[in-house]
């Protein structure tokens, strides 16, 4: 039918021998080769009686196939990409394209919002993580996946898009958004405290996202600072190899992330030893802190390299392969889990902040409060026997 390409991958935790072995022997489930012959009896039923020939085309029905077998896993995360999907999935990976700014999920069969990305059109009108979208323009969102969403809320710049969304408190608000030239920048930085604490906020992880932050850390005089902020708000994600080679900045020796997939147990991913100066470290977290921005937040939280401040987290710990396929489709597909250096699950739970932030307080003054309490100490240290 059509052969596969391996060389791209969303989560390149799992080596690629293994996932080579998973399609060679069908991860240990053996299908009945005649399981499906059915499906191709129903289709030429069509092909033979509907009124309408010039309605049915073999390649649309393929690929509607081969969505209806994905969908049937219940995974919000998984789901079969034809060639438009695919182009408007590796779209939204990239740093600029137009919209509104959000990333979404399907939580409890609801499309839901993990993260509205900052500086952009969705937070400033108003939308927050966790809210569930119920109509996109009026339309209701029963039983869409997260492509045709994001189909739906994209447009041409200028245009507006209105949102019908639950917040978490039961509120039901329409939110009118003016589509824009969303440009993402992955690593933004300043210096607070009269340049005594470094403020790094990762919006996202991309291919050059430690890069990006090597630099930053370069260009910053240790010996004359007090302390390090690392925002991860509404970061939903990305490269989990982003994430777990940023935490090897951090954490000097000692697993950062663990993963279990179908044919392998738990494997430990490890830092090596950083070169920085183990300054108080303060890790901000909300609604919206999710995926490979969990695995920073708990590889450095587990390790006693970090502070948690904020909100719990999303709770997304599982990871994706994308699959491709010569014709221009592609699987993203579930394949396993990620869990904490002390060995606790993330997926549909979340990090828990070790202080926890009110509305009527500033993240960030929060962390600069923190770390200037323990200015002179350097981690690791129990963050929890220090009264936090």
């Amino acid at each position: 039918m059509m052969r596969t390409r391996w060389g791209r991958t969303l989560a390149v935790l799992i080596p690629m021998f293994i996932l080579v072995v998973v399609v060679g022997v069908g991860g240990a489930h053996q299908t009945q080769p005649d399981l499906f012959s059915p499906l191709y009896q129903v289709y030429q039923i069509i092909q033979s009686y509907f009124y309408k020939p010039e309605l049915i085309n073999d390649t649309e029905a393929l690929y509607g196939a081969m969505k209806g077998v994905v969908e049937h896993l219940g995974d919000p995360y998984s789901e079969f990409l034809d060639p438009d999907d695919l182009q408007r999935f590796e779209e939204s990976l990239e740093g600029e394209f137009t919209g509104v700014g959000i990333e979404i999920a399907i939580v409890d069969d609801i499309l839901t919002v993990i993260a509205p990305l900052f500086g952009t059109p969705a937070e400033a009108a108003g939308v927050q993580a966790g809210d569930q979208i119920l109509s996109i323009d009026g339309e209701p969102t029963d039983g869409i996946t997260t492509l045709e969403a994001s189909v739906k809320i994209r447009g041409e710049a200028g245009t507006t898009v209105v949102l019908t969304v639950r917040h978490e408190d039961g509120t039901i608000v329409d939110i009118p958004i003016v589509r824009d030239l969303i440009e993402i920048a992955a690593v933004r930085t300043e210096m607070l405290n009269d340049g005594a604490i470094g403020y790094i906020r990762l919006v996202r992880f991309e291919q050059d996202t430690v890069n990006e932050v090597d630099e930053v850390l370069a260009s910053y005089d240790m010996d004359q600072m007090t302390g390090l902020i690392l925002d991860l708000r509404n970061n939903a994600g990305g490269l989990m190899s982003a994430a777990t080679t940023l935490a090897g900045r951090f954490v000097d020796d000692g697993v950062v992330v663990s993963t279990e997939d179908r044919l392998s147990e738990r494997r430990n991913y490890y830092a090596r030893g950083n070169r920085l100066p183990n300054l108080p470290t303060a890790i901000l977290i909300n609604r919206g802190t999710a995926s490979a921005s969990e695995i920073l937040a708990g590889a450095l939280r587990d390790n006693n390299m970090g502070v948690l401040i904020g909100e719990q987290s999303f709770g997304k710990g599982v990871f994706q392969q994308l699959i491709e396929f010569d014709d221009g489709s592609a699987l993203k597909i579930t394949t396993g889990e990620y869990f904490r250096p002390n060995g606790g699950a993330v997926n549909g739970i979340g990090l828990a902040p070790d202080i926890a932030v009110g509305e009527e307080e500033d993240p960030i003054d929060v962390a600069v409060e923190w770390i200037l309490q323990h200015a002179g100490m350097l981690m690791p240290f129990d963050v929890a026997s220090t009264g936090t």
